[in-house]
Parts: C-alpha cells; structure tokens; sequence
C-alpha cells in the first residue's frame, strides 16, 4: 500500500525496522508514523469506541481522535503524528484505553 513512484516527488528507500502490533511482528519504515507503518501493512482499524464502532486513519494531522491507540502500555497515543520506533508495542484500543 506503499506510494513507490510519483511523477513529481522522489520516495527513497527507508531501513525497515520492526514493531508489534496486537503480538504480531511487522515492519515499518525508519521515519514514518506508526499510523502509516499500519496502513502500509494493511491494518485500517486502530480503536474501537465505547459503542463499539472501529475508528482508524482519519485526519493524520493529531486534530481527531480516531488513530489513538495503546502504544508500549500508554493509551490515548495519536498514531498519525508519533514516529514508529524499533520493537514499539502497539495495540488495538478498546474504549477510552487502560495504562497497563
């Protein structure tokens, strides 16, 4: 789901580097947000809501709510503006999040 080529803008090659999300390994890019690791490994639901409605990548400026997610143990994390970081752990939030 990567953008590769472009007729304008250049896209270099970036070191992989790995993370979990919900126990599963994957591979991100050095650089990117973690909102755009998971879409570029095919994850679309980051939150689900109290009402259980699934919420994931919507404005990628940290103005909604909807990519919070529950990295490393802290909830309430706006994937699309925190940069991804080797062996992050990253999980599915369910409601307002729990600090575990």
């Amino acid at each position: 789901m990567r953008i590769k080529e472009h007729p304008i803008l250049d896209f270099p090659e970036k070191k992989k580097i790995p993370f979990y999300c919900d126990g599963k390994l994957l591979f991100g890019r050095e650089g990117d947000t973690i909102a755009a690791a998971l879409h570029d490994n095919g994850i679309m639901v980051y939150r689900i809501t109290e009402k259980e409605r699934s919420r994931g990548f919507f404005c990628a400026i940290g103005k909604c709510s909807s990519c919070f997610m529950t990295v490393n143990g802290i909830p309430n994390v706006k994937t699309c503006v925190k940069p991804l970081k080797k062996n992050m752990k990253v999980e599915t939030q369910k409601g307002k999040g729990v600090y575990k």
